[in-house]
C-alpha cells in the first residue's frame, strides 16, 4: 500500500489540533476549577433560612385567606 505524503500530513494536523485542544480544555477546567476555590464561602445561617421560610409561610396563609 503506498502513502500519499498529502494524506499523512493532513492526519498528523489532525491530531494534533486535536491533542492541543484537549490541552486547552483541561488548562481551562483547571483554572475554573481554581476559581470555584477561591470564592469567597458563604455560611448557612438556619435563623436566617427560618425567617425566610416564615414570611413565606405567612404571605401564603394571606394568600389563600387563611388569616382570620
Amino acid at each position: 500500500m503506498e502513502l500519499k505524503k498529502n494524506v499523512v500530513a493532513a492526519i498528523a494536523s489532525a491530531l494534533g489540533l486535536y491533542i492541543q485542544s484537549e490541552q486547552e480544555a483541561a488548562a481551562l477546567l483547571a483554572m475554573q476549577q481554581k476559581a470555584l476555590a477561591q470564592r469567597p464561602y458563604q455560611p448557612y445561617i438556619a435563623y436566617s433560612v427560618a425567617g425566610r421560610q416564615a414570611a413565606m409561610e405567612a404571605r401564603w396563609m394571606w394568600q389563600m385567606r387563611l388569616v382570620r
